[in-house]
C-alpha cells in the first residue's frame, strides 16, 4: 500500500485498506479530490452523542462525513445508463452514489445492512467498464467499535450482519469491484469522544 502518501493522522486513526494503487492514481491525477477526502476524514471525529440516538434515513456519522464534502462541491449521483442491443434500448440506471467529483466515487456505509457493500461494489465496476468513475472510495466502521456500541448498550442495532470491515474487506478481495481501484478507510475507536 501506498502509506508513505496518507498522512500519519490518518494512518493511526484508521484502518486503511487499498487495491490496484487507488492512493496513487487519487493523490496524483485527482489531487483536490484527495485533498477534500484527507481533510473531512483528519476533521472527523465520532461522538457519543451520535450512537446513542435511534437511526432514521441518514446516521449522524454518515451526514457529518458527507455534508463536509457536499460543502467542497460533492454531490450525490446518478447516472443514467443504457443498455442498446441491436437497436432495443433497455434503461439501466445505477444506484445513486453518495458522495461524486470529478470520477471519484466515495459511498459511506455507516450501519446499513451488508448487502450494500456488494451493491456499492457493483456499481464502482460498473461505472468504472463505462469510464464514469476512476477510483471509488468507501468508509465504513472498524470491527473493533462494536466495544463501544456494546458499552452504551447499542450493541443489537450495530450487529453482525451490518457494515463493517470483516464484511467489506472478502468482498473486495473476492472481486466485488472489478477492475476498479477502490480505497477503503474503516473508522477506529481512536477517533470516539465522549460529549
Amino acid at each position: 500500500m501506498a502509506s508513505d502518501l496518507l498522512s500519519p493522522f490518518i494512518l493511526e486513526n484508521y484502518e486503511v485498506h487499498e487495491w490496484k494503487h487507488a492512493c496513487a492514481i487519487l493523490k496524483h491525477d485527482f489531487s483536490q479530490e484527495w485533498d477534500d477526502i484527507v481533510e473531512v476524514l483528519e476533521n472527523f471525529r465520532l461522538y457519543r452523542s451520535w450512537l446513542t440516538v435511534g437511526g432514521g434515513r441518514k446516521s449522524k456519522v454518515s451526514e457529518a462525513i458527507d455534508s463536509r464534502l457536499y460543502a467542497k462541491g460533492w454531490v450525490e449521483k446518478q447516472f443514467q445508463t443504457q443498455i442498446l442491443v441491436d437497436g432495443a434500448k433497455q434503461e439501466s440506471p445505477t444506484h445513486q452514489i453518495d458522495c461524486f467529483k470529478n470520477r471519484v466515487a466515495l459511498e459511506i456505509e455507516w450501519n446499513n445492512k451488508d448487502p450494500f457493500y456488494d451493491r456499492d461494489l457493483n456499481n464502482f465496476r460498473l461505472l468504472f467498464d463505462l469510464r464514469a468513475v476512476s477510483v471509488g472510495v468507501i468508509i465504513t466502521r472498524c470491527d473493533h467499535l462494536q466495544a463501544i456500541f456494546d458499552s452504551l448498550g447499542r450493541g443489537p442495532s450495530f450487529g453482525a450482519s451490518t457494515t463493517h470491515m470483516r464484511k467489506l474487506l472478502p468482498r473486495i478481495s473476492g472481486g466485488g469491484g472489478g477492475g476498479c481501484p477502490i480505497l477503503v478507510f474503516g473508522i477506529s475507536n481512536s477517533l470516539y469522544v465522549e460529549d
